[in-house]
């Protein structure tokens, strides 16, 4: 049993004796997965005393609790609530926090929030680099699974609640975000922090305000750059410029020119605290050369299963839907990627996995082990595995899956590009160090 099956077992214990919150002493309300958040980061951080402060009280409190309810032991609580025993499960609580593929850095060179955060793409190139994650902030309870199965720490929940923005510790070094990108309104005139409220990007901004940490990185999808005539591009940077930051001209950067087989573009904002005396000519965002790998580098070792092969129908049906798009002059529809080619952009929903088959004649035995109409194409034709996904987004192969593969799908379709991440990444710590602020 993996500790995230525990602690749904606990979350249950917790919800059949009504005790799903804890009062804290000034009266706040914590649900479990904050509680796990809080808990997870705490015994993370707690070498680091300036940065485990917010977390030290409630986290304190969370573990005795917790410690012993999960060890067979009836908790009487000073909000009235009883913790009825749940069976033993160890010898100590979140003991796997040791065991996790990615552990902190011992000694780090800076220190890093990862706002909407996935699955820790940014996380795996900051630490890549040195760099300490103090905070992580992902909505997604999925997310949130595959995050603590791989670093050891629950993602706070909605960075758009204050008691979540209070949890943030002073004194971080660089704030990275993948914001979604949401309407903006642009009824007003001023284009900056005014017309950002009611959209996500307003709380990554109120947080900067507050916090002032020395750069930000921020991710999110090409088509921001043109969204609304580029009225929401300039509402961002400008709001960036109000709360305190030098921001050098946004650049669109292609993963494929940083050693992953995927076209993938994705628009990347850099900024520096005006106070650190860091020009936009200070910063270039690396170069992008050349392609380096191409989808057979990335296959799987071994022959895939069989449910990852496309029916004889489905196969016809997708056959057709290109036909028909294609008489009428267009090049909608599926795509098989040659071995020696690059990959589609990896998304979630619509032709995501289509628009990225492969052919790969090495399984032979091609029974259904799902329910499919048909019959399995013997031509060949699959979808990419989860774990090829992983390696066309970077992630390292002891990236733990632990979730079923439409979450999988998903997750790694959501995230950062790793590579191309760290690489402007190093950028950003190149100028920090130049100007004497790491």
């Amino acid at each position: 049993m993996n500790t995230f099956d525990i602690l749904d077992s606990y979350r249950k214990n917790l919800e059949e004796t009504q005790a799903t919150d804890i009062v804290s002493f000034d009266g706040q309300r914590f649900s479990f997965m904050e509680q796990a958040a809080i808990l997870t980061h705490y015994l993370k951080l707690q070498g680091h005393k300036e940065f485990s402060k917010p977390f030290s009280t409630f986290g304190e409190i969370i573990k005795n609790e917790w410690s012993q309810a999960l060890h067979g032991r009836t908790v009487k609580r000073k909000d009235g609530f009883i913790n009825e025993p749940c069976v033993s499960y160890g010898p100590s609580l979140f003991a796997e926090i040791e065991e996790v593929p990615f552990q902190p850095i011992k000694k780090p060179k800076f220190t890093f929030i990862d706002l909407f955060a996935g699955i820790g793409g940014f996380r795996i190139a900051m630490q890549n680099l040195g760099g300490e994650c103090v905070f992580s902030s992902e909505w997604d309870e999925q997310a949130q699974r595959t995050y603590y199965a791989n670093y050891g720490e629950v993602p706070f929940g909605d960075i758009t609640k204050e008691s979540t923005k209070n949890f943030i510790p002073e004194g971080f070094d660089v704030l990275c975000a993948g914001f979604p990108c949401q309407a903006f309104s642009l009824a007003g005139k001023r284009l900056g922090f005014a017309e950002t409220r009611g959209t996500l990007f307003f709380d990554v901004a109120e947080i900067l305000r507050r916090r002032q940490p020395k750069a930000i990185f921020l991710e999110n999808v090409k088509g921001l750059a043109i969204h609304d005539g580029g009225k929401t591009l300039k509402v961002i940077l400008n709001t960036l410029d109000e709360v305190g930051y030098v921001v050098p001209d946004p650049k669109i950067v292609n993963a494929m020119f940083f050693g992953v087989p995927q076209h993938r573009e994705r628009i990347y904002i850099v900024g520096f605290r005006k106070d650190l005396g860091i020009t936009k000519g200070d910063f270039t965002y690396p170069e992008q050369k050349e392609v380096t790998k191409h989808w057979i580098d990335v296959r799987e070792e071994k022959p895939v299963q069989a449910k990852y092969y496309l029916s004889t129908q489905y196969l016809t049906t997708l056959e057709n839907h290109k036909a028909r798009h294609a008489a009428k002059g267009n090049g909608f529809g599926y795509e098989i990627i040659p071995d020696n080619g690059v990959a589609n952009a990896i998304v979630v929903g619509g032709m995501g996995r289509e628009r990225n088959l492969v052919i790969d004649k090495r399984q032979k035995d091609l029974t259904p082990t799902t329910h499919i109409k048909g019959t399995v194409n013997t031509e060949g034709v699959r979808r990419m595995t989860p774990r090829e996904w992983a390696r066309l987004q970077g992630y390292p192969d002891n990236f733990r899956i632990v979730v079923a593969d439409a979450s999988a799908y998903k997750q790694f379709g959501n995230s950062v590009a790793v590579p191309a991440i760290q690489a402007t990444a190093k950028q950003i710590m190149k100028v920090l160090k130049s100007h004497n602020t790491l």
